[in-house]
């Protein structure tokens, strides 16, 4: 009698969205091989309609990762959408969404998910983000309106100056695990079976604060969010936009707006008459 081997039942599938980050990409997927999770996983590109030979180095390089073409730059929450809609067969409990310019050291997705297994009620998680220096990034915070995105822009603001209090704050920050509102969309480990009840993520986000709306859909269901420090990400912030800053700056004051609107409706039209005063209204 002929027997055949049982499927592997994935743990994780890790949804990476790309779009014209050939040579960023390559650097993502070059530490995954590298540094591969114990866990069981898969690794899936969506990719936006990319015109600089994403797909053909993927195929070429890395065969074992998937592939899922769109044909059109959809944003970054409609493509992860996507990712998380076409592995759903696949059974991984966890979908860890993942930025293109993120480097991924040994063991740190197996302690993400290590983390967010432990404790009870957790529908996300974050780990800590640091730059190319190690030094940390303030990736998660309170939800986003004026009170709370004035006091992350003062910090943000003296941090890029090093200021001691701002370094010492930051630091002190990240260095404890907590239940924040959100954690960054850069790296985001989600519990599938509450990302589908969320209803995935809000597509009228092409990109910017979707992370944050995406984490209250799921502290809605009477989920926690958890930032751990125990899973350290190198984020090499900025790199997969640098080539399109306009694109950039006019999809965040988009979802800025969308944000306002869809969270804190008795300030949107005051934000929309801030950003029309100066200029900076989304076209």
């Amino acid at each position: 009698m002929t027997t055949h081997p049982r499927p592997v039942t994935l743990k994780l599938t890790i949804v990476i969205v790309s779009f014209n980050v050939r040579d960023v990409l390559a650097e993502c997927l070059r530490s995954l091989a590298a540094h591969p999770p114990a866990l069981s996983h898969e690794v899936v590109v969506v990719d936006n309609g990319s015109s600089d030979g994403t797909l053909e180095m993927i195929h070429a390089a890395w065969p074992a990762v998937r592939t899922i073409a769109i044909g059109r730059n959809a944003g970054f929450s409609a493509a992860n959408n996507v990712g998380i809609r076409e592995t759903a067969a696949a059974g991984s409990p966890w979908v860890l969404l993942l930025n293109s310019d993120t480097i991924v050291p040994a063991g740190a997705l197996d302690r993400l998910v290590a983390r967010a297994e432990a404790i009870p009620d957790v529908g996300a998680a974050g780990p800590r983000l640091v730059d190319a220096t190690g030094r940390p990034e303030l990736s998660w915070g309170s939800m986003p309106g004026p009170l709370s995105e004035a006091r992350q822009k003062r910090i943000w603001q003296a941090y890029a100056r090093d200021e001691p209090w701002a370094v010492e704050e930051v630091t002190r920050r990240t260095s404890s695990e907590h239940f924040p509102d959100w954690v960054s969309g850069a790296c985001l480990l989600v519990r599938r079976s509450d990302a589908e009840r969320a209803g995935l993520l809000d597509e009228r986000y092409f990109m910017y604060l979707e992370d944050a709306d995406f984490c209250a859909a799921i502290r809605a269901l009477g989920k926690r969010i958890l930032f751990t420090p125990e899973a350290t990400i190198t984020h090499l912030r900025g790199r997969s936009r640098a080539t399109a800053a306009r694109a950039v700056e006019s999809g965040y004051r988009r979802s800025h707006l969308a944000f306002y609107r869809k969270h804190h409706p008795r300030w949107a039209r005051l934000l929309w008459l801030y950003l029309a005063v100066r200029h900076r209204l989304p076209r």
